[in-house]
């Protein structure tokens, strides 16, 4: 592995083709995580229908909770500290960080597990088959987090890519069954085929055992993190659940079909830390004075990208529209302007934020990320009460602009206090 001191000398010329690099094997990432989800919630909407497909949603939603779980305990710290450090230390610490977020998968899988043996009907299957299935899918998401740590994007990209081909047999096997659970079981399981191939790829043993250490080691960015996270992902499944609450199952189904329709910027934004947090951390040893700009270009381009795909698919005509969502394109399709705004917004948001993760500004973007929580609940749920589906769709959309702005705020207020006091909260 390049360590800093060798990146520090480098030519400028091959320092920046070494940046061009590490990003396209994140943006290529990316594309096979996002057309992946993305095939797997249209195939999963056409044959269900859209309340069956609720059901499947809310279960996705869940994952999305306990996956940021993981990521604030176990790989977000793993990011902000190790990328770019000589390979002995990124070992060590990857062993310990795999190792933990195999133990969160284990105990929240098991309290998966009993809700849904609890729950019954429709959406217990599916919270059964989740619980069973959490640790291989943390696990797997871990090997993503620490290629990317140590620069070696490719990898990253080829574990995705293998679980993409797992996904095919799997989903065509659900199909058959034709129960929602099947379908929690196909995408979860060949998550965890993926998961025991990044073991081959990278040779590390991870560590369960050393979990409570690493939890000691990093508390003082784990805990915020955690909750920063949370929050985020406690949001979403908030408005989900009271979306259901209110409007009605097949709503949940609706925003979530039209998510689909924005869902290569949603995965991007959902896997974001994976490329641009490592990355803003280098840009930080090397040029401090260039993180501000390098923030503003991510998100502004994020933005402008959501903005143009949500603009192609209002051209999109309705039989076409069928073909691909069934019968819940008619409820999505009514949502898409108000998602895409929302998209932007978000997208705009990210770029700070990864400049605040790779400040150690934890206090800062936790504060930030409360804010928009807070918002984001608050507008879904005030939304939905006033105007229904759309309603929901539209508070949402203003509470991801609101949010963004603080973010920006907060970053230009750290970037001026570091240039007051050089002194960072990353330890190093």
């Amino acid at each position: 592995m390049t360590t800093e001191r060798e990146q520090s000398t480098a030519p400028a010329g091959s320092a920046r083709r070494a940046l061009v690099g590490r990003l396209s094997w994140g943006l290529a990432d990316q594309a096979a995580s996002s057309v992946s989800n993305f095939v797997v919630g249209i195939y999963v909407a056409r044959s269900l229908g859209v309340t069956a497909f609720g059901v499947f949603s809310l279960a996705w939603v869940t994952y999305g909770v306990v996956l940021n779980v993981s990521r604030g305990l176990a790989t977000d710290p793993l990011v902000v500290r190790f990328s770019g450090v000589p390979d002995a230390s990124w070992r060590g610490a990857v062993a310990r960080s795999t190792g933990t977020a195999l133990g969160v998968g284990a105990a929240i899988g098991a309290a998966c597990l009993a809700a849904g043996l609890g729950l019954g009907g429709r959406l217990g299957p599916a919270f059964v088959a989740l619980g069973v299935m959490l640790p291989g899918l943390l696990l797997q998401d871990a090997w993503r987090f620490s290629f990317f740590a140590a620069g070696t994007g490719r990898k990253a990209f080829v574990n995705d890519v293998v679980w993409a081909v797992a996904l095919v047999p799997a989903m065509v096997v659900a199909a058959r069954v034709g129960s929602v659970a099947a379908f929690v079981l196909a995408w979860s399981a060949s998550a965890t085929v993926a998961a025991g191939y990044g073991y081959l790829q990278s040779g590390i043993r991870p560590r369960p055992a050393e979990a409570r250490g690493w939890l000691r080691e990093q508390r003082d960015l784990g805990y915020r993190y955690l909750a920063e996270n949370v929050s985020l992902s406690g949001a979403s499944q908030l408005r989900a659940y009271g979306l259901g609450a209110i409007v009605g199952v097949g709503a949940v189904g609706a925003v979530r079909g039209a998510e689909l329709l924005l869902g290569p910027f949603l995965a991007v934004l959902m896997g974001l830390s994976l490329v641009t947090v490592p990355e803003a951390a280098r840009v930080l040893r090397r040029a401090p004075h260039q993180l501000g700009r390098f923030c503003l270009l991510l998100g502004g381009g994020q933005a402008a990208g959501a903005l143009l795909w949500g603009a192609t698919l209002l051209l999109v005509p309705d039989r076409l529209g069928e073909l691909v969502l069934g019968g819940v394109w008619h409820s999505s399709s009514e949502l898409i302007v108000q998602i895409t705004l929302g998209v932007a917004g978000a997208g705009l948001g990210t770029g700070a934020a990864a400049g605040l993760r790779a400040l150690g500004a934890a206090r800062r973007s936790l504060r930030c990320q409360l804010f928009a929580s807070a918002c984001y609940v608050g507008g879904g749920l005030g939304g939905a009460a006033a105007a229904g589906t759309v309603g929901s769709a539209w508070g949402v959309a203003a509470a991801t602009v609101s949010g963004s702005a603080v973010w920006w705020l907060q970053l230009r207020s750290a970037l001026r206090e570091r240039h007051r006091d050089p002194i960072t909260e990353v330890r190093t």
